[in-house]
């Protein structure tokens, strides 16, 4: 957070319900990045939540990259069938992958309908994630509390899981945990403590993983524009979403793919058990 920053409208007000949808956001969110370099032709990679945000912006620059796709989905039909699209106009293919996550036999089914389809898989991308802000600790339910983690820590060890069954020397894993991991979070606990997990997660596994030359690193971005933010945060927080940051805006997902891309190719090759932090300037340690 920027120091005595104070916090103005930088979008207009605006709700929707709960996952949100990227098509009525306003203003869109944006998805698509210039300049691929093709680092990653060949490769097949699995993405959860790339219907839509972040993990609809790697989707696309992996497929600039040469990258085939798979995009694990809970119900968010149009948001994935645009975001399989995007990937079709770069030359690549998008296998779509509705289920919920939470259940680990969706998790096992989206790794191996991704094998079956492509023959391989060489990157996985645990991006799927939920947020209900509360007001207070005893606000969270035991029902929203076994959910959050369920989609965002136990998901990406069932898929983890499955998915180290076929990868091979080469390799890799990323993890999305976020700012809140590093700073907390009053309004979102129980989502910041699954973040603090996935870094937990990345570093254990990178370690026990090293000698079989698979790459475990995160990235923990700071204030995103995604359907996440419409569909958790009253119309007026919305609208000042981001406008506390150092940068003064929320990033947009094509700012925050590049940092996937780099995780993902052979330009990060000596890194393992790390955290990127595309943040929009704030400082934190880890």
């Amino acid at each position: 957070m920027q120091e005595g920053g104070k916090k103005r409208a930088v979008r207009p007000r605006q709700r929707q319900r709960a996952p949100g949808s990227e098509k009525r956001m306003r203003p869109l969110p944006i998805a698509v990045r210039a300049e691929p370099d093709r680092r990653l032709k060949g490769k097949v990679a699995l993405i959860t939540g790339g219907d839509s945000g972040i993990g609809r912006a790697v989707a696309v620059a992996y497929a600039q990259e040469g990258c085939d796709v798979a995009i694990a989905y809970w119900k968010e039909h149009t948001d994935a069938r645009a975001t399989q699209r995007l990937v079709e106009e770069q030359g690549r293919e998008c296998l779509l992958l509705p289920g919920d996550l939470a259940e680990r036999g969706a998790c096992v089914r989206a790794v191996r309908k991704t094998v079956a389809c492509f023959g391989q898989l060489d990157i996985l991308v645990n991006n799927a994630g939920m947020h209900t802000p509360q007001k207070e600790l005893g606000g969270i339910s035991e029902r929203q509390l076994t959910r959050t983690f369920a989609v965002n820590v136990f998901a990406c060890f069932h898929l983890a899981q499955e998915a180290l069954k076929v990868m091979e020397r080469g390799a890799c894993i990323i993890q999305t945990t976020s700012v809140t991991a590093y700073r907390g979070s009053a309004q979102l606990i129980d989502y910041a403590a699954t973040k603090g997990a996935l870094v937990s997660f990345t570093r254990s596994l990178s370690a026990a993983l090293v000698d079989r030359g698979i790459r475990v690193n995160a990235v923990a971005p700071g204030p995103v524009w995604t359907p996440l933010i419409v569909s958790s945060f009253p119309p007026k927080k919305v609208a000042e979403f981001g406008s506390d940051a150092p940068m003064q805006r929320a990033a947009q997902p094509s700012e925050i793919a590049p940092s996937y891309v780099f995780l993902a190719s052979a330009d990060s090759s000596f890194i393992t058990g790390q955290v990127l932090h595309p943040n929009g300037g704030e400082i934190v340690n880890g």
